[in-house]
């Protein structure tokens, strides 16, 4: 073998690593340890409800949350964090799901939570255990939303680190 081609098959196999980190960077799964409070300001949202006229008051309580942050990603990050029904607000296909015949409000709902997204001060993370309970493919979900193990356990994971808890009543 030439030297040439040793240094070639050497560079490729160093190369897989560093692949294999760039495969899981765009990954929407999300794992407990890699959730971190990097603003001065970090929220969760607990959204484990299926009323609507709950969800909206919550986005509204958002959008005046980034309001007097002046919408500004370096001073706040917001988190809603859904499980059980919350899933629903964040679902592009209902098909299959419990909230078939809610299209229709959800759309509205997805329109607020567009405008609020543009900032980059608010990610969504949803229950990976409701999505295997309720048999809901990823595929379902918008693509703006993260995946995490437990929609309880990212709350629990996300005070421990730091974060405000508000659950709209």
């Amino acid at each position: 073998m030439k030297r040439r081609d040793l240094f070639k098959v050497f560079g490729v196999l160093a190369s897989f690593p560093l692949l294999g980190k760039f495969a899981n960077a765009s990954s929407k799964d999300l794992k407990f340890e890699s959730i971190r409070k990097e603003t001065p300001v970090g929220v969760l949202y607990h959204c484990d409800f299926g009323q609507i006229d709950r969800f909206t008051t919550m986005m509204r309580n958002i959008g005046n949350h980034l309001s007097v942050y002046n919408y500004d990603p370096f001073k706040i990050k917001i988190v809603v964090v859904a499980h059980g029904p919350g899933v629903k607000y964040f679902m592009k296909d209902l098909t299959g799901s419990p909230w078939e015949n809610e299209k229709a409000e959800l759309d509205k709902a997805h329109e607020v939570v567009k405008n609020l997204l543009q900032y980059g001060a608010l990610d969504i993370y949803i229950c990976r255990i409701t999505l295997q309970r309720l048999k809901l493919k990823d595929e379902s979900f918008y693509d703006y939303v993260k995946f995490v193990p437990s929609g309880v356990g990212a709350v629990g994971e996300m005070q421990a680190k730091g974060y405000a808890y508000i659950k709209v009543g």
